[in-house]
């Protein structure tokens, strides 16, 4: 019953925009921080955003400030990833997770694939 879905990937040109969604059910997202990460071709899975369950700090991996913001509508139980001016080098499949305050409960979403190409 608990579960972390992302939509929103596909394909998109260079410079263009995406909004990734991670619709949480069997859990409350107020009570987590959340976080995106991202897997690019041959490399680690490495964090690209993330912000605290109180929404009161949010941090992003240097190749993505200013592009890329994270977000969350508690009164829709779903996080979201903005993606600005996107880059090829931007291609990855991108996963969402939450994790308890306590950091007892971590929970991670399937994935959803951006590529960007012209």
């Amino acid at each position: 019953q608990v579960q972390l879905v992302e939509s929103g990937g596909g394909l998109v040109q260079p410079g263009g925009s995406l909004r990734l969604s991670c619709a949480a059910s069997g859990f409350t997202l107020s009570s987590y921080a959340m976080s995106w990460y991202r897997q690019r071709p041959g490399k680690e899975r490495e964090l690209v955003a993330a912000a605290q369950g109180a929404g009161r700090s949010t941090n992003y991996a240097d190749s993505v400030k200013g592009r890329f913001t994270i977000s969350k509508d508690n009164a829709k139980n779903t996080m979201y990833l903005q993606m600005n001016k996107l880059k090829p080098e931007d291609t990855a499949v991108y996963y969402c997770n939450a994790r308890h305050w306590t950091e007892a409960m971590d929970y991670w979403g399937k994935g959803t694939l951006v590529t960007v190409s012209s």
